[in-house]
């Protein structure tokens, strides 16, 4: 049976950033408070005329020049976004397009945070039961045409940046190489804790003037219990994968976590009892950028780590949902 191993990462932040002190001009903020409650120092949003597909195409147009592939070798997507250019198709059919590679499936989801490990792992499943031999797997999300920026929406719109990451997976028969295993979770009775109510189908109608007036059209987070959960569950999520291995946090080369809040990661990381060169974080300068922060933080760790062929690294991932899980793998 073949693994799945990563060919090459492709990234896309857009050229515009927003710092702290920009934001304390739209609310009542401060670059002190936001790098002292998530380490974020700034993050990156779209210009007009720029949408979710856009990112993700530039991103995966840079994996496939590092690949050395053609569009036309991708025989399958996996597209993971929680802010998706329309309401319906999915944006993996807009990639699709945009590629110029008709016929190929297109499979988009919704698992916010954890979206890049919930795609590994369907792919991973495709890749190992031999339905397809290389798969692309996206990332991407803009969350600033979303926002709430105001003093009301402070919490929440601080966080969040807008990119991209694309990964080509293909299948490998290489001795030591590869996704080593995937494990997914998932506690609905906190769905209401970290998300956005409206617009949707259950409000009759589902798009209404008021939504935008009270608020429910933007993200709310109770953020106490989401940091209580994330710092359980990663941890929890990595030695479980570890253990089904054989494998101790020990053996680790990088831990990429989520990058949700720089606090999060340090307390994952602490009670993991890693090293600080066993970690990578680059939140500070992209924000949370959901589906697309674990591969735009792997993509800037192979480079800045020098991880090398056999390395082994873990994807660790908390988000709405609630949805976490975490995936081993030999680079």
């Amino acid at each position: 049976m073949p693994r799945t191993a990563i060919a090459a990462i492709g990234t896309c932040v857009p050229e515009r950033v927003v710092t702290n002190d920009e934001l304390s001009r739209l609310m009542e903020t401060s670059d002190a408070w936001i790098r002292e409650r998530t380490g974020i120092e700034e993050r990156h949003w779209v210009g007009e005329e720029t949408g979710n597909s856009d990112l993700a195409l530039a991103a995966t147009n840079q994996a496939l020049d590092r690949a050395g592939w053609k569009a036309t070798d991708i025989e399958a997507i996996v597209y993971a976004s929680l802010s998706p250019d329309f309401m319906f198709p999915g944006d993996g059919c807009y990639l699709n397009a945009k590629l110029g590679i008709p016929g190929v499936p297109a499979l988009d989801i919704r698992n916010q945070c954890s979206g890049f490990v919930y795609g590994l792992s369907v792919a991973d499943a495709w890749i190992r039961g031999g339905s397809y031999r290389r798969v692309l797997l996206v990332g991407s999300e803009v969350h600033s045409t979303g926002l709430d920026l105001t003093t009301r929406g402070r919490d929440v719109s601080v966080i969040f940046g807008d990119g991209a990451g694309a990964a080509l997976l293909e299948a490998t028969d290489e001795p030591g190489r590869g996704v080593l295993s995937c494990e997914l979770h998932a506690d609905g009775r906190h769905a209401k804790e970290l998300s956005t109510d409206a617009p949707g189908s259950r409000y009759h109608p589902r798009l209404q003037p008021r939504m935008l007036e009270d608020g429910s059209a933007f993200a709310h987070m109770e953020g106490q219990k989401v940091f209580k959960h994330a710092i359980s569950r990663m941890p929890e999520v990595v030695r479980s994968v570890l253990d089904e291995n054989g494998l101790k946090t020990t053996d680790l080369k990088l831990l990429i976590p989520h990058q949700a809040n720089l606090r999060i990661s340090q307390m994952v990381q602490r009670s993991l009892e890693l090293r600080d060169d066993q970690v990578f974080n680059n939140i500070m300068k992209y924000g949370n950028t959901t589906a697309a922060s674990i591969p735009i933080c792997l993509a800037e760790a192979v480079e800045a780590r020098g991880v090398k062929r056999g390395d082994l690294i873990c994807l660790a991932a908390f988000g709405a949902g609630f949805t976490w899980g975490a995936a081993l793998l030999r680079w």
